[in-house]
């Protein structure tokens, strides 16, 4: 085993900005299915336990990609500390789809990736971008959503709250780690808006016709059990596991400081290697 690990790759963007990515795979293959990470909301590639579980899927023979989508507050000095809360504020739903298809266009053409197997991962929010990407990139053959949201609109303030969200022109989110007032500008709802019927994840799970797996947790409070069974009521091939007695970030945290996973994100990795064997 020959494990190449290539953290902090540039990924140039024209519609939104340069953002960081890094990949991990064994070296002794020749050609390797692709896999794509998707981190959540206030989430990043380097949070937690993600370079672990990276690193399980390199042992497996496949192509392991993550990145930090280019609005997510991080910088290309710092791909794991919120310095840039502007970014942060400008980000959206189009801007993070247009980066998914730009890590895909990037690593796709890489030697040692087989172009014709790529399966993306997302969790939580980056689950729902993910359902989308799946749904529109005729290039991915597998999904997995991980803790993945089932609707984007119902996050949004309303009544009043979105009344003030509008007049003020931005609102605030404090971030419970860092303590950091993160910002939403107003235009986050207006493109969400503008774009309603492409970000409707109902409608893309009631069409999607690939392989999707649905991973939830059981003492999931952030993402409520129900959304996932929403997502495989409305997926007709979609494949269901709730883990008993997991929390939101499958028993992760920032920062992990050990040298292996816990043990609710290794059995969730354990499943996803499964399903991926068979799926792609």
């Amino acid at each position: 085993m020959k494990l190449e690990i290539q953290k902090n790759q540039k990924i140039e963007n024209p519609e939104t900005r340069t953002f960081l990515a890094d990949a991990f795979y064994n070296d002794v293959y020749e050609k390797m299915p692709l896999v794509v990470f998707a981190h959540g909301y206030k989430g990043y590639k380097d949070w937690g336990a993600w370079d672990l579980m990276a690193l399980e899927f390199a042992k497996a023979g496949y192509y392991f990609v993550k990145f930090n989508f280019s609005h997510n507050g991080t910088t290309l000095e710092n791909p794991s500390e919120f310095g840039d809360l502007e970014a942060f504020g400008q980000n959206n739903f189009s801007k993070e789809l247009s980066d998914y298809k730009k890590v895909i266009d990037f690593f796709s053409q890489k030697e040692k990736v087989d172009a014709e197997k790529i399966a993306i991962i997302g969790h939580s929010r980056g689950g729902g971008i993910s359902i989308i990407e799946a749904f529109e990139d005729e290039r991915i053959n597998a999904l997995v959503t991980l803790a993945g949201v089932s609707h984007f609109g119902y996050r949004f303030p309303s009544g009043e709250r979105l009344e003030e969200w509008k007049e003020k022109g931005v609102m605030y989110s404090e971030n419970g780690r860092t303590k950091q007032q993160m910002p939403h500008y107003f235009q986050f709802f207006e493109d969400y808006k503008e774009n309603e019927e492409r970000f409707n994840i109902q409608y893309v799970a009631q069409h999607l016709e690939k392989p999707f797996l649905i991973i939830s947790a059981e003492k999931d409070e952030a993402v409520k059990p129900k959304e996932a069974e929403l997502l495989h009521e409305w997926c007709k091939t979609s494949e269901l596991v709730v883990l008993e007695n997991a929390n939101h970030t499958f028993g992760a945290k920032e920062p992990w400081d050990e040298a292996f996973m816990s043990e609710d994100l290794e059995k969730a990795t354990e499943i996803i290697i499964e399903f991926l064997n068979r799926k792609l």
